[in-house]
This record gives C-alpha cells, sequence and structure tokens, in this order.
C-alpha cells in the first residue's frame, strides 16, 4: 500500500517520472488516437460493416474509462509502478492476441478490451504519480507529461501506416505491442514516494529504546488503511467538477470527428485534409507546455485559468464553421487545437486541487468513470444534429454551446470554493477577551 507524502520534492527524481509519464502518455492515448488506420484494413479482411468494426475502438474507449476506478483503487492499494507494469503487460497481451485476428469477437476481446484495460492501468497511475511527486510546479509537470500524446501521434500516423504496408494489419499488431511493453520500462522508473515517506515518519517518530511502540502510535503509520472512496459523490465540489467533466467531454471528441468531413464539403483536397490533423497535435503540443509554464508561475488561480481556456475553445468552435477555404479551415483549426492544449494541460491540476492529494487517486478514478458519459454521449448527439441540419458545421455549433454551458459550473464551483473559504477564516479568526458583568467587578473593588 501507499503512503502519501504530505512534502512532494518538486523535481529531482520526479522529472524522471515525468519523462516516463510522457512516454507512457505517447504508448497508450497516441496508439488508440491513431487506430484508426487499422479500421479499413480489419474491415475488409473480415468483410464486415461500418458499424460492426467501429465496435473495437468503442469497446476499447469504454473499457479505458470503466477501468479507471479500479486502476485508482490498485494504486492506493499497492503502488503506481504495479499497476502501470500490468497495464504494459495487458495492452502487449491485447495487441500481440489480435495478431491472430480469428474473427470479430476475438477482435473485440483482444485489441479492444484487453488493450483498453492496459491504457487504463497505464495512463491513470501515470499521470496521478506525477502530481504526487509536484506541488507547486504540479501544472507544468502535468502538462509536459500530457504532451506525451500529442508528440506520439505526430508520428505514430506515418509510422503505422509503414508498418501496414510493411508487414500487413496484423504484423503491425504485433509490432506495435511489443513497442507497448516499453510501458513496463516507465513504470519500473515510477519509484513510490512510499519508502522515502516511511523513513521520514521513522525518523520523526522513533520509539524511544525500551519503550514498546503502543497501538496510538501504530494509528500515525502513513500508510493508507483504505481503498477507493466513493463518498467523494456527496462533496458539492467534485460533483460540480464532473459536471464540468461530462459537458467538456462531450464537446472535445466532436471536432476530430467532423473536421475532416467538413473540409471535404468545403471541396478541400484529401492531401490537404491530412496536413490538418498534423497542424492539430503541432499546436495541441505548444498549447500543453506554454499553459503549463505559466500555470506554473501561479500568476492566475488554475480553476480561472481552465474557465478561460474553455470560454476561448467555445469562441473558436463557434467561429470555426465561418471557414470556407483551406487558409481560413486550418487557422481557426489551430486555434481550437492550441486552446484544447492548454486546457487538457490544467484540468487534472485543477482536480488535484479540488479534492486535496490524499483523495486524488480516488477522484482521478471516478472523475474519469462520470466523464465517460459525455465521451459516449457527444459524438452520437452531434451527429443526430448534423443529420437533422444537413450540414456539418451544426456539430461545431453543438460542442461550442455545450463547452460555454460547462463553464458556468466551473464559475459555480470557484463561487462555492471561495465562500468556504470565507467561512472558515471567520470560524477561525480569534476572539476578544471580554470581562464579563463589569458593573460587579467595580463593585468588588470599591
Amino acid at each position: 500500500m501507499q503512503a502519501k507524502d504530505s512534502n512532494p520534492p518538486d523535481g529531482g527524481y520526479g522529472w524522471v517520472v515525468v519523462v516516463s509519464a510522457f512516454v507512457v502518455m505517447g504508448l497508450t492515448v497516441a496508439v488508440l488516437k491513431t487506430f484508426g488506420l487499422f479500421f479499413v484494413e480489419i474491415q475488409q479482411h473480415f468483410d464486415e460493416l461500418a458499424s460492426t468494426t467501429s465496435w473495437i475502438t468503442s469497446v476499447t474507449i469504454a473499457i479505458f474509462h470503466l477501468g479507471a476506478p479500479v486502476a485508482s483503487s490498485l494504486c492506493v492499494q499497492y503502488t503506481h509502478r504495479t499497476v502501470v507494469i500490468t497495464g504494459g503487460l495487458l495492452a502487449f497481451s491485447g495487441m500481440a492476441l489480435g495478431f491472430f485476428g480469428l474473427n470479430m469477437i476475438w477482435m473485440y476481446a483482444t485489441t479492444g478490451f484487453l488493450q483498453g484495460l492496459g491504457i487504463s492501468f497505464s495512463w491513470t497511475p501515470a499521470i496521478s504519480i506525477v502530481s504526487h511527486y509536484f506541488s507547486k510546479k504540479r501544472a507544468l509537470a502535468n502538462a509536459i507529461a500530457s504532451a506525451g500524446e500529442c508528440a506520439f501521434a505526430f508520428t505514430f500516423g506515418p509510422f503505422f501506416q509503414w508498418l501496414i504496408s510493411q508487414y500487413g494489419w496484423k504484423g503491425a499488431l504485433l509490432i506495435i505491442g511489443g513497442i507497448q511493453l516499453n510501458i513496463c520500462v516507465c513504470g519500473a522508473l515510477m519509484r513510490p514516494l512510499a519508502s522515502s515517506c516511511l523513513e521520514a515518519s521513522h525518523c520523526k517518530t522513533e520509539t524511544p529504546p525500551g519503550k514498546v511502540a503502543s497501538r496510538r502510535d501504530k494509528d500515525k503509520s502513513p500508510i493508507m488503511h483504505k481503498t477507493f472512496n466513493w463518498m467523494l459523490v456527496r462533496r458539492p465540489e467534485f460533483v460540480l467538477y464532473a459536471i464540468f467533466g461530462t459537458l467538456a467531454a462531450m464537446s472535445f471528441f466532436v471536432p476530430p470527428l467532423f473536421i475532416v468531413p467538413l473540409s471535404y464539403s468545403l471541396g478541400i483536397d484529401e492531401s490537404w485534409t491530412a496536413s490538418l490533423l498534423s497542424i492539430l497535435a503541432m499546436v495541441d503540443f505548444g498549447g500543453r507546455l506554454l499553459c503549463g509554464w505559466y500555470a506554473n508561475l501561479h500568476v492566475t488561480k488554475t480553476i480561472h485559468l481552465l474557465a478561460m481556456t474553455i470560454t476561448l475553445i467555445s469562441t473558436s468552435l463557434m467561429l470555426l464553421p465561418l471557414a470556407n477555404n483551406y487558409l481560413s479551415l486550418a487557422i481557426f483549426t489551430g486555434f481550437y487545437g492550441f486552446f484544447f492544449g492548454t486546457t487538457v494541460a490544467i484540468h487534472i491540476t485543477v482536480l488535484a486541487d479540488v479534492v486535496g492529494m490524499p483523495e486524488f487517486d480516488s477522484a482521478l478514478g471516478l472523475f474519469m468513470l462520470i466523464r465517460s458519459t459525455g465521451g459516449f454521449v457527444g459524438p452520437p448527439l452531434a451527429g443526430l444534429i448534423v443529420d437533422m441540419a444537413g450540414d456539418y458545421r451544426a456539430g461545431f455549433y453543438m460542442a461550442g454551446a455545450t463547452l460555454v454551458l460547462s463553464a458556468g459550473f466551473l464559475v459555480i464551483l470557484d463561487r462555492l470554493q471561495q465562500r468556504k473559504k470565507r467561512g472558515s477564516k471567520i470560524r477561525t479568526k480569534p476572539e476578544k477577551p471580554t470581562l464579563p458583568y463589569p458593573s460587579l467587578h467595580l463593585l468588588k473593588h470599591q
């Protein structure tokens, strides 16, 4: 079981953990983002409908989110290192078994279920342990770690396409699975803080010679004797932030889905359309690093910064449908990608600020679980709106409006936190001592 270190090192070996998390992000989420390259190959091999084939990715995304609470619970009960290594083995198993390609059910179970569970068991503890290692520089550390998703996604597209052309889709799956074994190496580098915390506690509270440690002393052990905390749903702050996350997830999955069809409807050449996704990845990468650096300066409260970036994303999504050629579409896509990157860079940091580090592992898993509903509902709802309107622009308007609504819950959360802070200050304010019955006191001395 893992201890909670009340004094994170904020550097030192923590940067090794950040680099490890950077690679884990790339070998999990970036692989999931670029798995669409296998879509046509698998569909043609099994001669199935597109809707049937798409369930492979749907199962992966579902298990990725649903497995987050389990991963968080295991992190609290064991160590982040153990869970990440387990996730790497599961991810490899999913791809390696997918190599056999027996039938669609087999693909659902391997590259769908096992791969999704591997991603969940790798991603969740990797992003969590970074927050344990950093306090003052937490925003910057999280931004660097999450940027691995963009950096790897930028290179995985052409690389995976080359693997498929050289070794076929089955051989490509096996090779990618082998590459994902590096997740285990990254997990091994994620040294738990429990040992240092225990040593520090032992030095401070060492039992004097000849004295037997009492039960009360044992109860003060820094080891957390609890697993997953479902009671977080009773905290208004967490509920408000979870609602924000759900609404935001409804919007975040929509633009990448409709940018390419929108460009086709504008008559833009296919080769130019592909470059829009590269632009999206590059500016996303820059937005994460820049926002992480700015948040590290502590000039603006992270929740205020998040509300501002969400507002800017919604504005860019409302403007994007106004594009009528490649240049204008590329500019608006760049704005969206940049502000999306700034949001991803700090939203985990805000979650840590909302619930506190002792409950962060449980909160992250529960937040991912609740947020998954937005990811499931958003794309189909946007598709329905597009079908009704007969225009892909309608999907962007829906995403922008939903983000505006999500920003409102951030404002409510901030007001609630400020009110509680003022209330705690009033309760802890010392009162001036007053002398009771001053008239009797004076009579006593007369």
